[in-house]
């Protein structure tokens, strides 16, 4: 097997080896190169070549994000590794373990004036759980040049180095720097950085390795349930007459049916579900906006817990959150393992368990259920918003709220959607997602960029068949995602493109003027049909409701490219459409 002759790209290669980290997203570069050498000459890693670095760090987030795995990204120096900060944020606040190699020059040749270099150390500050900034290899340095042409303060320090011996202690600083990020990485499910300096020459191979890494047993997390916690949680719960369970951002299967049972069982509680949470039953409230949009202000007092307990990730409902903040509950407890937000600032508990670990600890316990008319009140409130949402589609005319009432009704059966941030994921929460459709977003810093490298690096990896819908500007903005030699062929794109950010209609502002226009909407008179003849999909166009019927006949069928399906829908009356939706239902 070749190996670059460099050890300590050996060694990162190696221990990424030992951590199972199978994945490695790498865009081309030179001073990355040991690394590259020592990644794709290795059959145990999935090497993906991703030119756009921004893009790739997203394509390998939306990987991990399926497999729940660290997933690595490897770049060259300079401003590379900048242009996956997005997806490291992104990565941070969705808890989703991402490792970003990136290679350095030595650091005698930072600040110096040389090309291609930037302060790599720390760079990604806060938003990384961990930042391991590796030493160079003292026996392989200087490679290029005499000791006489490094600056005098270099040339002193090396010597001294190599005086003291100090080679033995870098590899072993190395080996323990990286094998803590890597098991950060997967121990608390985010992104960490680890930062590799290389000296010249680069591209040396060899046939055996020269490093010995020491193997790190790595200590699994261990779930300690407080008795006390609990029966104290409990005394609380079973005199509460009004219960309110929010779930945010959670993967398909995170929670197990019997819970999900025992919480419908139960009266006193309101289940509210964002399209995000993957998580149905029949007595649940999915659609939240569409239920509290409407609401008096004295039917949100009647809607007030008196405990809200919260899992899950971060919530996309506006609404839900100025209520809660508004009417504060009580007691506010999240399940989480790691961490806990204070969203609507009451929070009182973190209980440090996983949500099933806690459910399973915490309801077999709960003795009886409060009389209350919560629920049945609310899902007599539900059922109503829902007769008039279908009233309201019978009024209006072709719009974003119409196609998207067609398109995810339209989905294969056993598949997943990912949505794009803004307005499309806003549209979906208003609807009723199938038990059979996996949904996915970005929601950790809700970003429009990265949406379309994520669901490509998504569908790579997963077994269901994966649709993905999104806006305009979004699409516009990632379409270097397209550049991307993997796409599965089954793989489809939905762009609805209102000609600019509808989005902003909806806010308050001045409308119909240039400045609103050029500066916050965005308009615009472009189309995907180009970029899909430049990067070789199948393009299908809809304007109308007839149109879009005829496209999706056979749009999910079986073709020899991916497709992308652009629905145009008109700008000027998509705002006024949803303003009205809530004032009808009401």
């Amino acid at each position: 097997m070749k190996h670059s002759k460099i050890p300590l790209s050996q060694t990162v290669v190696t221990l990424c080896k030992v951590h199972n980290i199978k994945h490695i997203v790498i865009s081309p570069g030179s001073r990355n190169a040991p690394l590259t050498i020592g990644f794709t000459h290795d059959d145990f890693f999935n090497c993906y070549s991703i030119v756009d670095e921004r893009c790739a760090a997203f394509f390998a987030l939306g990987i991990a994000q399926q497999i729940q795995e660290p997933v690595a990204v490897v770049c060259t120096s300079g401003s590379a590794l900048l242009n996956y900060y997005p997806a490291v944020a992104e990565a941070y606040y969705s808890k989703i373990p991402l490792v970003v190699l990136s290679a350095d020059r030595p650091k005698h040749l930072i600040d110096v004036g040389d090309g291609q270099t930037i302060k790599q150390k720390n760079v990604y500050g806060e938003h990384v759980h961990y930042s391991a900034n590796l030493k160079l290899d003292l026996k392989d340095e200087p490679r290029n040049s005499s000791e006489s042409e490094l600056p005098i303060f270099k040339s002193i320090e090396n010597k001294l180095e190599r005086f003291l011996g100090f080679q033995k202690d870098i590899q072993s600083y190395n080996e323990s720097e990286i094998h803590d990020a890597l098991t950060i990485a997967t121990m608390k499910y985010g992104p960490v950085h680890i930062n590799i300096p290389f000296d010249e020459p680069l591209y040396d191979i060899v046939e055996e390795l020269s490093v010995n890494p020491q193997l790190f047993k790595v200590q699994a997390i261990q779930e300690r349930i407080d008795e006390f916690e609990i029966k104290s949680l409990l005394d609380v719960w079973h005199s509460a007459k009004r219960k309110m369970i929010l779930v945010g951002v959670l993967s398909p299967d995170s929670v197990e049916e019997k819970w999900l049972q025992e919480l419908a069982d139960d009266d006193s509680i309101l289940v509210f579900t964002e399209t995000t949470s993957n998580l149905h039953h029949p007595d649940f409230f999915p659609g939240i906006d569409k239920i509290i949009a409407p609401i008096e202000e004295l039917e949100l007092k009647a809607l007030q817990p008196d405990i809200l307990l919260t899992f899950g990730g971060l919530v996309v409902s506006k609404k839900i959150k100025a209520f809660l903040r508004k009417y504060k509950p009580e007691h506010h407890w999240h399940v989480d393992l790691y961490g806990a937000n204070d969203t609507f600032f009451c929070l009182d508990k973190h209980i440090r368990l996983s949500i099933n670990t806690f459910l399973g600890a915490f309801l077999p316990l709960v003795t009886h259920h409060t009389k209350s008319e919560y629920k049945s009140t609310w899902l007599e409130v539900r059922q109503k918003r829902r007769k008039m949402h279908e009233a309201y589609l019978k009024t209006i005319p072709f719009s974003d709220f119409t196609a998207f009432n067609v398109l995810l009704k339209s989905l294969p059966k056993q598949s997943q959607l990912q949505v794009g941030n803004s307005s499309a994921i806003r549209y979906t929460q208003l609807f009723q997602i199938r038990k059979d459709i996996e949904v996915f977003c970005n929601r950790g810093t809700s970003g429009i960029d990265g949406s379309t490298s994520t669901a490509i690096g998504a569908a790579v990896v997963t077994k269901e068949r994966t649709t993905f819908i999104t806006g305009d500007l979004s699409f516009i903005y990632d379409s270097n995602a397209l550049w991307n030699n993997y796409i599965p062929k089954n793989f489809r794109i939905i762009v609805i493109n209102n000609e600019g950010g509808g989005i902003f209609r909806i806010l308050p502002g001045h409308k119909d003027s240039d400045n609103f226009d050029t500066f916050f909407e965005t308009k615009h008179k472009l189309s995907a049909k180009q970029l899909c003849e430049m990067y070789g999909f199948e393009y299908v166009k809809a304007n109308d409701a007839l149109s879009l019927d005829n496209a999706l006949e056979t749009f999910y069928g079986n073709s020899k490219r991916p497709k992308l399906l652009e629905v145009f829908t008109p700008s000027t009356k998509n705002d006024e459409i949803l303003l009205d939706y809530f004032k009808f239902i009401k």
